[in-house]
C-alpha cells in the first residue's frame, strides 16, 4: 500500500475540501492507498509533524464546504520560518527539519497544494528530495501555467453579487459606491466582476489610473442623468505616479504584504473633487469564505484527482493544470516564474472600455 500526503498552504478560498475530497476518493477508491492530511501547511512539517488521518469518513459531506478542513498558513515558509531567538523573531531556513519529518511519516509523495508562495516553497522542498506534486489555487487567478486557478470563480460570483446589490441603494441615494475587492498584483477578479457587475469604473494594478479622469467619467454620467456610479477598485491598484497602500510590510508582517487602504483612498478624492456623497465598501474576507460555485467544486475535484495520478506516474516536480477543457500536467517552474496579469491591452480590458467602462486611463 502507498502512502501519500497533502497539504494546503496561503490563504484559504473556496473548492480546497474539492481537491482533499478528489485526492482521498481517487487514492482509497481505485489504488487502495493510504493518505496523510498534514495540519496547517508547511507549519504542521516544521514542528510534530501534525498529521490529520484521510479517509472516506473523514472526507464525506466536504464538497460543498468552503476553507480547508486541513487548516493553513500562510507564513509557514520553511526557507524563512519565523524563529525567536534572545527575544527577537528571525527568519531561518528550517527546510532540512521539513523534509526530516516528512520521512517520518512514512510517506512517498506529497501534493502541495496552494497559490505562488506555497508552489515556490514545493518546487524547492522536491529539489532537496521530496516527492512532490503541485496543485494551484489562487482566488487572484494570478498563476501562470494554468488558464484558470480554483476559487477564482467563486469570488467573482461572490463579488458580481454585492456589486447587483449596492447598484440599487446607490441609485436610491444618488451615491457614488467604491468597492474594494482582492487583487494584490492581478485585477482579474476586479476586471471580470466589475463587467459582469456593470460597474462604471474599474481600476486594477496592471493600469495606474488617472485620478483626474476618473472624476471625469463620474461627472459625466451625471451630466447624462445618470447621479449615481459603482466604482471597483483592486487592493493592489495604485494612481499613475504614485504607490500602493500598504497596512503592513513585509519585514512587519513576517514576510508578507498587506495592502489595503485603496478603495477609501479613491473614494474620498471623488468626494473631494466633485462634492459627491461617497460610501466605500470592503468585501475583503468575504471573497474567500463560503460554499464553493459549481465549477470551482468540479475544477477542484479534477485537479485532486489528476495530482494522485501524477503521484501514480512518478511525475513529480509538475503541477496540475487547466489547459483549454483538459487537465495536464505542466512543471511547477512554469507556474511560479512570473505572474499572470491582466493585458492592459487585451481583449478583456478592450470589452470593458467598448461597454463604457473607465479603467482609469
Amino acid at each position: 500500500m502507498k502512502t501519500i500526503a497533502i497539504l494546503t498552504g496561503g490563504g484559504d478560498c473556496p473548492g480546497l475540501n474539492a481537491v482533499i475530497r478528489g485526492v482521498v476518493r481517487a487514492a482509497v477508491l481505485k489504488r487502495n492507498w493510504k493518505v496523510l492530511g498534514i495540519a496547517d501547511g508547511f507549519d504542521g512539517l516544521v514542528d510534530g509533524p501534525r498529521i490529520i488521518p484521510l479517509d472516506m469518513a473523514a472526507v464525506k459531506g466536504i464538497l460543498p464546504r468552503g476553507g480547508t478542513i486541513l487548516g493553513t498558513s500562510n507564513r509557514g515558509n520553511p526557507f524563512a520560518y519565523p524563529v525567536e531567538e534572545g527575544g527577537e523573531v528571525k527568519l531561518m531556513d528550517v527546510s532540512r527539519r521539513v523534509v526530516e519529518n516528512f520521512r517520518k511519516v512514512g510517506a512517498e509523495a506529497l501534493i502541495a497544494v496552494g497559490g505562488d508562495g506555497t508552489l515556490k516553497i514545493a518546487r524547492q522542498l522536491n529539489d532537496q528530495g521530496m516527492p512532490v506534486v503541485g496543485v494551484p489555487k489562487t482566488i487572484d487567478n494570478d498563476l501562470r501555467g494554468t488558464d484558470v486557478t480554483f476559487g477564482y470563480n467563486t469570488a467573482v460570483g461572490v463579488v458580481t453579487e454585492a456589486l447587483d446589490r449596492l447598484h440599487t441603494t446607490a441609485e436610491s441615494h444618488n451615491r457614488v459606491m467604491v468597492v474594494e475587492v482582492m487583487g494584490r498584483d492581478a485585477g482579474w477578479i476586479a476586471l471580470e466582476s466589475g463587467i459582469a457587475g456593470s460597474a462604471d469604473v474599474i481600476l486594477i494594478p496592471e493600469i495606474p489610473f488617472d485620478m483626474e479622469k476618473v472624476c471625469q467619467a463620474i461627472l459625466a454620467r451625471k451630466e447624462r442623468g445618470s447621479r449615481f456610479s459603482i466604482v471597483v477598485v483592486s487592493e493592489g491598484a495604485f494612481p499613475a505616479g504614485g504607490g500602493k497602500i500598504v497596512q503592513l510590510t513585509a519585514d512587519q508582517n513576517l514576510g508578507v504584504e498587506r495592502l489595503g487602504g485603496m478603495g477609501q483612498w479613491v473614494a474620498a478624492e471623488i468626494a473631494r473633487r466633485l462634492e459627491i456623497e461617497t460610501r466605500t465598501v470592503v468585501l475583503g474576507h468575504v471573497q474567500r469564505g463560503g460554499t464553493p460555485s459549481p465549477f470551482d467544486r468540479i475544477l477542484g475535484s479534477r485537479f485532486g484527482t489528476k495530482a494522485v495520478e501524477l503521484v501514480e506516474q512518478g511525475s513529480f516536480g509538475q503541477m496540475v493544470a487547466l489547459r483549454g477543457r483538459r487537465v495536464e500536467a505542466v512543471a511547477i517552474e512554469e507556474a511560479v516564474g512570473e505572474l499572470n496579469r491582466v493585458d492592459p491591452e487585451g481583449e478583456l480590458i478592450r470589452t470593458a472600455e467598448d461597454l463604457g467602462v473607465m479603467v482609469g486611463r
